[in-house]
């Protein structure tokens, strides 16, 4: 008979949900510590939840700073958690999926030294994840397995079953190689592991189809060094040049699956024989001995369980040699080395090359988590980098949808490690918003279920049978079968002995017996085809009352499972939208963060500027202190020079009235002297050529304005006029005093004032050559431009000027007494000086767009 073939460890595309999506399950364990004085650095806040805080010393070099930090997780399991617990929450679901069909991946990730190898594979007495794996596995289908062989892997990722006759053909094959083997109840246990696997608690799966038959294979893998080696393979004998292992590569079957190619796959009866076949290849993984681990693992390993399934024939006796009912599911368990930095581990040489082959796949497993996360959130279609990495190619047909996948973070809770172990929560974080599509179940077989247990059922009853018929006599009548219970009920048969020629009773007596028999046999064949029919009328009222009931249960279900997914669709949303407001309050978390950061800058910044500004108003209170003693001593020095001065004039004056009294005296003398000859008029000119006592206060001669000899144009009375007056207009006190009505005073011209007027004034002063000041008036007439500004045309100019009759030059303050202390008197107030800036325009001149003007100081005459 041929063998049936059938490549099935991944089913096609078509056989995902796209629409139910289950997030990557990440669980976290925490390491105790080895010593009891050991700082520790993470705390368990509760079974879902763990908080990190700063060491001591973290918190010097980061200026003090103190931040805690909370992750949550599926769950958290704390240093006091027994492996059978972790087993129970985190593999048991994966086993279950594998007896239903469906594929798994569990990997350990965490720094080195944080126990991820004990998790996996446990200690003496206290097993791991692994041993617990196949144990389950065994105690679930220990009872259905198939005989050796009768699943046979092929080199492409394919299986293909065999008959009872291959397969017992392949078994005498393999015995008869020269390769020693123990029977499997003979075979003695390695002691090293024997107290791993010896579980005592018999777990099980609940949901084992047992029309099936079952065959388990296992393959163990390393990638070191970002290749991949074969640690069941076994090398050539050569005692001369012994080879070194070689690499194998990563191939993709028919079914778009990703496996390695030309790996050993060894196919395993009981717990203890896979548990022997996972020693063995233990030994051969790459562990060196390094500063924080001193059996620190050198390579990613990679535990592959892969379970064949079959469905029983009709009979329930032998496999159904159909391939598409013929199933391939996988369970690999990943023990990743732990990421590593060299400065503490004071890597070198082949440890260094080594720490930075595990830390770049590392890195390219948590970049490829990350924009598949940023994929799922915001709806890109970013290429995934699984091929950067062996590690990751060799799992993407997990994270596209083809299994479960659960990942358990170990930590350390040591100081030293705090680092370490933030970027490993860091990545934890982003791959629980990871989610992986969930694969459909497998179809239902078409036989009718109960095959394996009528066919136990038949055989008992054969070997039953078998058993009476040369079986011991004298069996009791609890122990007889319901056909002797049913001969044992008709009429017991005469004797048949002929002892006489003559005897003609012996026969007929046998006749009416065998006739009595034979009507009996014939009621009770009517009979029971009566109850046939009756029977099959009976299951053909049960069959369509059954199929009623499924077409209502089957409505209900479409109705139940319609609701379901729209709740189940609501629910994704929800959990999208929480997903992207979480991340939003961490992008806002991370802002606010900036601008706390940017605040106590600034606070800082604002402190020392108010300590600037302190120190510069004392300096400042320190200095007026200071001028003002100056001040308080310049001015009682002057005050005395001044005083001085006075009573130096006052002298002066004394002496000057005296001397004028004196005069004074003589001339009244010469007066009251009687003369005799009459006394001659002075001339006119003797009189003009007198001189006259010259007052101290300026002449009551009031000022004539002097015309132009432009004439004046006549206005309008509704015009208005712009009254520029410079600041530096020094006020006269002549009775005239110019008055322009309706005028808008300004010291400044500006486009707005120009703007609402019609006629334009500028007073202007400057000294006369005879020392008076002399004030003009010029006017002019302000129109717009083309380019939208004003411009002034001076028409005319008015000269104001005050004069003294007497010709005399006049100032308008008294002279300094002192010409020394010119210099020295800053509020000297000569005309001239308050008029060192004047104003000049031409008159009649047009100016451009806007008013413009230009000042320029005069010079002061020596």
């Amino acid at each position: 008979m041929k063998a049936a073939r059938a490549r099935t460890p991944r089913r096609p595309r078509k056989g995902t949900n796209p629409t139910l999506k289950d997030p990557v399950g990440v669980y976290c364990r925490v390491r105790p510590l080895g010593r009891a004085d050991q700082e520790c650095c993470i705390e368990v806040i509760n079974h879902t939840t763990l908080q990190l805080h700063p060491p001591e010393g973290f918190r010097l070099c980061r200026n003090g700073e103190y931040r805690e930090t909370q992750y949550s997780f599926k769950e958290v399991f704390g240093t006091l958690v027994a492996q059978k617990e972790l087993f129970d929450v985190v593999a048991k679901p994966l086993v279950e999926d594998l007896i239903r069909g469906k594929n798994g991946l569990l990997f350990t990730y965490g720094v080195t030294g944080s126990g991820k190898t004990h998790t996996m594979t446990g200690s003496p007495g206290d097993g791991g994840l692994l041993p617990r794996c196949l144990a389950m596995i065994f105690n679930s289908i220990g009872p259905f397995q198939a005989k050796r062989f009768v699943f046979k892997l092929d080199e492409k990722n394919g299986v293909d079953v065999q008959s009872e006759v291959e397969a017992l053909l392949e078994r005498q094959r393999r015995e008869a190689l020269p390769i020693p083997k123990t029977p499997a109840g003979k075979r003695q246990l390695d002691p090293e592991f024997a107290d791993m696997i010896a579980v005592q608690d018999h777990c099980r799966a609940e949901e084992v189809d047992e029309d099936n038959v079952y065959g388990v294979f296992v393959s163990y893998i390393e990638i070191y060094n970002n290749y991949i080696y074969d640690l069941l393979e076994e090398p050539p004998c050569d005692s001369i040049k012994p080879k070194p292992p070689q690499s194998k590569t990563l191939r993709e079957d028919q079914n778009h699956n990703m496996y390695v190619m030309g790996c050993t796959e060894v196919e395993v009866k009981s717990t203890e024989e896979a548990f022997e076949v996972f020693w063995r290849g233990q030994k051969k993984r790459r562990i060196a001995n390094t500063q924080l681990n001193r059996e620190s693992s050198r390579s990613h390993s990679v535990f592959i369980i892969k379970l064949a399934q079959a469905p029983l024939d009709a009979d329930g006796d032998n496999v159904l040699q159909e391939k598409e009912q013929i199933t391939l599911s996988q369970l690999s368990l990943v023990d990743l080395a732990g990421s590593e930095r060299t400065n503490r581990t004071k890597a070198e040489g082949n440890r260094l090359r080594e720490a930075g082959n595990i830390n770049q796949s590392l890195m390219t497993l948590r970049t490829c988590i990350e924009v598949l996360r940023e994929n799922q959130l915001y709806g890109t279609n970013k290429m995934v980098p699984y091929r950067d990495s062996k590690l990751t190619h060799l799992f993407k047909n997990y994270f596209d949808g083809e299994g479960k996948v659960r990942m358990i973070v170990c930590v350390n809770p040591k100081a030293e490690d705090y680092e370490e172990s933030l970027q490993v929560m860091r990545f934890a974080e982003v791959t629980q918003e990871v989610e992986v599509a969930r694969p459909a179940d497998r179809p239902l077989c078409w036989l009718t279920p109960g095959r394996r247990l009528r066919h136990q059922a038949l055989r008992e009853e054969l070997s039953r049978k078998l058993e009476l018929r040369g079986g011991p006599v004298g069996a009791g009548p609890e122990e007889q079968s319901p056909a002797e219970l049913f001969f044992q009920s008709l009429p017991p048969l005469p004797s048949c002995e002929l002892l006489d020629i003559n005897d003609d009773q012996t026969l007929p007596k046998l006749i009416e017996a065998l006739e009595q028999r034979h009507k009996m046999r014939q009621a009770l064949a009517e009979e029971f085809a009566k109850n046939v029919l009756a029977f099959k009328t009976m299951l053909q009222e049960f069959d369509s009352s059954v199929a009623s009931k499924e077409n209502y249960i089957q409505g209900k279900l479409a109705e139940k499972e319609k609701t379901i997914t729209g709740q189940r669709t609501e629910l994704e949303r929800l959990e999208k939208k929480i997903k992207t407001l979480e991340y939003k309050i961490e992008i806002l978390e991370k802002t606010a963060t900036i601008y706390e950061e940017d605040k106590r800058n600034l606070q800082q910044e604002l402190e020392s500027k108010s300590q600037k500004l302190q120190r510069q108003a004392s300096d400042k209170r320190r200095l007026e202190a200071r001028l003002q003693g100056m001040v308080a001593e310049t001015s009682l020095k002057w005050e005395k020079e001044c005083e001085r001065r006075v009573a130096a004039k006052q002298l002066e004056m004394q002496n000057k009235l005296w001397v004028k009294d004196e005069k004074l005296k003589q001339l009244k003398a010469i007066v009251t002297e009687p003369r005799a000859e009459k006394p001659e008029r002075p001339s006119r000119e003797r009189e003009r050529e007198k001189p006259l006592p010259r007052s101290v206060s300026p002449s009551p001669v009031p000022s004539t304005p002097v015309a132009p000899l432009r004439a004046r144009r006549s206005r309008s009375a509704g015009e208005r006029w712009v009254d520029h007056r410079p600041p530096s207009h020094v006020p006269t006190e002549t009775l005239l005093q110019p008055r322009v009505p309706r005028a808008i005073t300004v010291e400044a011209p500006s486009e707005r004032a120009l703007a609402r007027c019609d006629r334009y004034l500028l007073t202007h002063q400057e000294l006369a050559s005879d020392g008076e000041i002399q004030t003009k008036l010029i006017k002019g007439d302000v129109f717009k431009t083309r380019g939208g500004g004003q411009a002034v045309q001076f028409t005319d100019i008015e000269t104001l000027k005050q004069e003294s009759p007497t010709g005399r030059k006049r100032r308008s303050s008294p002279p300094s007494p002192d010409p020394a202390g010119d210099a020295a008197d800053s509020e000297w107030t000569d005309v001239e000086t308050r008029c060192s800036v004047a104003v000049e325009m031409r008159a009649g001149s047009a100016l451009g767009p806007g008013f413009q003007h230009h000042a320029q100081p005069k010079r002061r005459k020596p």
